[in-house]
């Protein structure tokens, strides 16, 4: 089979398409045939040695998709041989097939097409993350979203506004805050230099946002912390790219409550992931929750597909075509 492989870390030229064995499905698994495979900034994080660095090279890349159920290994009750399926954490998803835990396989309902499913997993079930667990929004709040057009970012609006809240959305440019308009955004800030707080507060009329959420790293963070409210929180969510941010706890401002959200402890259990996955989907057939493509390319590309998606110039979600 086909596979995106790295060979050392590095830039994109580090990645190749190689021939590969299939895999097989073992124990409690199931052998997929990969229809669509999502980008995330993570599979750059570890293209560049930031993770798995305990996995030796040669690795397959990618970590989400979808696809159709080819075989399952002994054991395997809840998952049927020409099911269509979709995941959000199996290493090695660069590729034409990948045998998958049927514990984190997730039912695609006939409504829901590969590409949206595949889209709305690693992303969806982060932005699900953020506004319903790690801070619940409820009517009325007022969230600041970073990289509001972004895959991430653009689902988060959507949720919070599912759930009664505005949304504050920061972009890069103006192209972008189209995009953010479009997913929901009640305003919209256009900044490159982290430099937003002061509009963020007139925004509020002076009293700061509920709750932050911040992905952009240690360029954004200052001014974060200083566009929320008095017991306000901050969601904190990256940066895979970026470097780390010490925090003097006796210096943060107005009794708000920091974290560092993982949207793992939000699907901790089989049954939490195919739970807040059928809500998404439920959402999407219902016309609640809008999936934007920004970009899709066969899997040879996927080299291309890490360069726009490092440029941050892209929107959407990135998908490879095996």
């Amino acid at each position: 089979m086909k596979a995106i492989v790295m060979n050392r870390p590095g830039g994109t030229e580090v990645l190749e398409l190689a021939d590969r064995a299939a895999p097989v499905a073992g124990p409690g698994e199931a052998l997929i045939e990969v229809t669509v495979a999502g980008v995330n900034f993570m599979d750059a994080g570890v293209r560049r040695g930031l993770a798995w660095t305990e996995m030796p090279d040669p690795k397959i890349l990618g970590v989400e998709g979808a696809g159709r159920v080819l075989a399952v290994g002994s054991g395997v009750q809840d998952v049927r041989v020409g099911q269509r399926v979709a995941w959000v954490y199996a290493p090695g998803s660069y590729a034409e097939r990948i045998a998958i835990p049927a514990t984190s396989l997730v039912p695609v309902p006939d409504a829901i097409d590969d590409r949206t499913a595949t889209s709305v997993m690693m992303q969806g079930l982060t932005a699900s993350h953020f506004a319903t667990d790690f801070y619940p929004v409820q009517p009325g709040d007022v969230a600041l979203v970073h990289a509001a057009a972004g895959g991430v970012g653009s689902l988060l609006t959507q949720i919070i506004k599912l759930r009664g809240g505005s949304v504050i959305g920061r972009v890069s440019s103006a192209a972008k805050a189209a995009v953010a308009k479009d997913a929901g955004a009640d305003h919209v800030v256009v900044d490159t230099s982290g430099r937003f707080a002061q509009e963020v507060l007139r925004l509020t009329h002076g009293e700061g946002v509920h709750v932050v959420y911040d992905g952009s790293g240690t360029t954004t963070f200052a001014d974060s912390l200083a566009s929320l409210r008095r017991s306000g929180t901050f969601c904190w969510y990256g940066p895979v790219l970026g470097g780390r941010t010490p925090i003097e706890l006796m210096s943060l401002p107005n009794s708000i409550k920091i974290g560092y959200a993982v949207f793992a402890d939000h699907i901790h259990t089989p049954a939490l992931l195919r739970a807040h996955s059928q809500q998404l989907f439920d959402w999407i057939i219902a016309g609640k929750l809008r999936i934007h493509v920004g970009a899709t390319y066969p899997l040879a590309d996927a080299a291309r597909a890490h360069a726009d998606i490092e440029s941050r110039a892209t929107t959407g979600k990135l998908l490879l075509i095996p």
